[in-house]
């Protein structure tokens, strides 16, 4: 496993998230790193990583979704400006094309955004990145608008509150799940999130593992290990880091460095 400082990773993860001016139209945003082997990535299982301006994902053709989404979230990018909200389209960037919307019709699910818009209010290019059919999963309504809205809001405040955070989101995805439309889209049971801190030269993680469902619990009741979530999902989520240091963030799950207040 290659070896990397964390100081370097995070570096080299605030010039891989490149971001646009308000003028950049959604179909010239395209930003790959000159250097992929340095990038900030969890592995793929699927070997079809497509890179946004402002987020990167891995897509499953066999689940007409993305496995994760990854991102960075800046504190100085946090803004509330409004935009009008766009149509959702179709990913023309994933090569074997992502799900059309149409099968969320009448599905009774929602679009759950896996990168939220509301992360990336800070231009309109940004914000309509976020609709592409590639960064969205099915979630019932409850769920979407309940507790993984909760989640959303929570790690703005902690971006906020502790400085910049890189984010992970994905659905646990099976071969025994419910699927919905005529491309068979996985509706996933569990969600999950990963968020990364580093303040002062300490890097700190915490995993959230959510069952598709909305709870009224306080959100460290969902608190899992990263460890946990690979187990699930066979994917490897800090691969670039010390394997000392991995092994050690990835098997905790305490929550004691993280304000749910």
């Amino acid at each position: 496993m290659k070896k990397v400082s964390v100081c370097f990773l995070f570096i080299m993860l605030t010039f891989s998230c490149k971001l646009n001016n308000e003028e950049d139209t959604l179909k010239t945003n395209s930003y790959i790193p000159e250097n992929e082997s340095a990038y900030y990535l969890p592995t793929s299982t699927t070997n079809q990583i497509v890179y946004h301006s402002n987020y990167t994902l891995s897509y499953n053709e066999k689940f007409e979704q993305a496995e994760w989404v990854a991102y960075f979230l800046k504190k100085e990018n946090l803004k509330s400006i409004e935009f009008k909200r766009p149509y959702f389209i179709e990913d023309n960037k994933v090569t074997t094309h992502s799900a059309d919307w149409r099968n969320y019709k009448n599905s009774g699910y929602d679009k759950g955004h896996l990168c939220p818009a509301g992360d990336m209010k800070f231009s309109k290019s940004a914000y309509e990145e976020t609709f592409l059919t590639s960064n969205i999963s099915p979630q019932k309504h409850d769920f979407n608008s309940g507790i993984w809205n909760r989640l959303e809001q929570k790690v703005r405040y902690w971006a906020e509150k502790n400085g910049d955070l890189y984010v992970i989101s994905g659905g646990v995805l099976t071969d025994d799940l419910k699927t919905i439309g005529i491309e068979k889209v996985a509706v996933p049971n569990y969600f999950y999130k990963i968020i990364a801190s580093q303040n002062n030269g300490n890097l700190k993680i915490i995993a959230f593992l959510l069952p598709h469902e909305n709870s009224n619990k306080p959100l460290y009741k969902y608190v899992t290990s990263v460890d946990e979530i690979e187990k699930l999902t066979k994917i490897d989520f800090f691969a670039k880091l010390e394997d000392s240091l991995e092994n050690q963030l990835e098997k905790n799950s305490d929550y004691k460095d993280w304000s749910f207040n």
